[in-house]
């Protein structure tokens, strides 16, 4: 029963419940952001440089079943194709970025608090 008593304690301090509702909060702020990038960066991006649709940019390694050219990469998924996603790679790194900058503010606000 010790060990039991022992996880008990462990999971009702405050730290563990902070944790879980940091957690909860960052995953939903994470959909938000990616939301920002996909929805309203990429189109008026993809414009600027050429009218380019970041979700479908991607190269063909291989076309197994010989059905291409894909005019997107839902078609070329769909046919077995194997492709390299750059415009979704491109769309992550972004992503990453921005909850970087997001989460660095955040740490420099706080440690501006503490420090007064």
């Amino acid at each position: 029963m010790g060990v039991l008593k022992e996880f008990r304690d462990f999971a009702v301090q405050g730290n563990v419940v902070d944790l879980a509702v940091g957690l909860i909060i960052g995953a939903e702020f994470g959909k938000i952001v990616n939301s920002l990038v996909q929805d309203v960066i990429m189109p008026p991006l993809g414009l600027i440089v050429g009218g380019v649709d970041f979700r479908n940019l991607f190269f063909l390694l291989r076309d197994p079943n010989g059905k291409g050219p894909f005019a997107t990469l839902a078609e070329a998924q769909k046919a077995g194709a194997i492709t390299v996603n750059i415009g979704t790679f491109f769309s992550s790194v972004l992503s990453f970025a921005i909850i970087a900058f997001a989460v660095f503010l955040l740490v420099r606000a706080f440690n501006r608090i503490k420090g007064r």
